[in-house]
């Protein structure tokens, strides 16, 4: 699948998969150096701009190495980019950790997904059909 980008700033490489034909996410990078205080969050420019084909959606999801090393999260995750959108993306960061955490331009600060999308059609009806589950949620197996 191609999909159209706009690259805002030209020093940044474009998003790219780390292990080509083995991961799922591309890494977007971040355009800024900022600072994210523990307990804050931040929106973070990624200097990029996309076209997502109609059908699809871009969904912003968090790094994991982040996450475990460092507490830093997609606030909004997973974040989520409509076909329609033909602004700069930005990734809201937000610092779980203990001690402040810094960003460099060029770091690696979430993974982007593009999702085949469908389009749906409510049907009303008075009741549903049943299944094995039913009205079990919210933990109701057990731990």
């Amino acid at each position: 699948m191609k999909i159209e980008i706009v690259r805002l700033d030209k020093s940044l490489p474009l998003p790219a998969y780390q292990h080509v034909g083995e991961d799922v996410g591309l890494d977007l990078m971040s355009a800024e150096e900022a600072i994210i205080k523990s307990g804050e969050s931040r929106l973070i420019k990624t200097g990029i701009k996309l076209a997502i084909p109609q059908g699809y959606g871009g969904f912003v999801y968090p790094r994991s190495g982040l996450a475990l090393k460092h507490g830093i999260s997609v606030l909004n995750s997973v974040g989520v980019i409509d076909p329609g959108y033909r602004g700069e993306l930005g990734v809201i960061l937000i610092n779980h950790g203990k001690e402040d955490f810094k960003i460099n331009k060029g770091d690696r600060i979430a993974q982007l997904i593009i999702h085949k999308i469908y389009q749906i059609e409510w049907e009303e009806v008075e009741e549903l059909s049943d299944s094995k589950r039913g009205k079990g949620g919210f933990g109701h197996t057990g731990v």
